[in-house]
């Protein structure tokens, strides 16, 4: 479902990966029933019209079900906490000139990496609140 990964990539405005987050979040807000239906089914045969319709824009993420929110919400916490600093001493680092100056390149390509992944994140989490 989530493919050789294990990720979802998010983008500032929609999902990426949109099939594959569209249907994780499915099957795992099923009911123990609408699961046991969905694997004597093979899953959705033809969901093709249903999936075309429902980009996972930052709009669309909003209006998702609770229990859907809930798991993203929960993810996005779990993914946040896997950092080593917080989206605060990234700014801090950032908007410090001396101290930004002495990393080397290569750490400020990091930081600012760092710094775009946990504030899509943090969208994310406003998004699914």
């Amino acid at each position: 479902m989530v493919g050789e990964e294990g990720a979802f990539v998010l983008g500032w405005d929609e999902v990426l990966t949109e099939e594959e987050l569209s249907t994780a979040l499915k099957v795992l807000c099923m009911s123990e029933e609408e699961f046991k239906e969905y694997k004597e089914q093979d899953g959705w045969e033809d969901d093709s019209e249903e999936e075309e319709s429902s980009t996972l824009s930052n709009e669309a993420l909003s209006r998702l079900k609770t229990p859907c929110k809930k798991l993203l919400y929960d993810s996005v916490l779990l993914t946040l906490e896997s950092y080593r600093t917080d989206l605060k001493a990234e700014e801090d680092l950032l908007n410090n000139k001396a101290a930004y100056e002495e990393l080397s390149r290569r750490e400020q390509q990091a930081l600012h990496v760092r710094y775009g992944q946990k504030r899509i994140l943090h969208q994310l989490l406003e998004l699914v609140q």
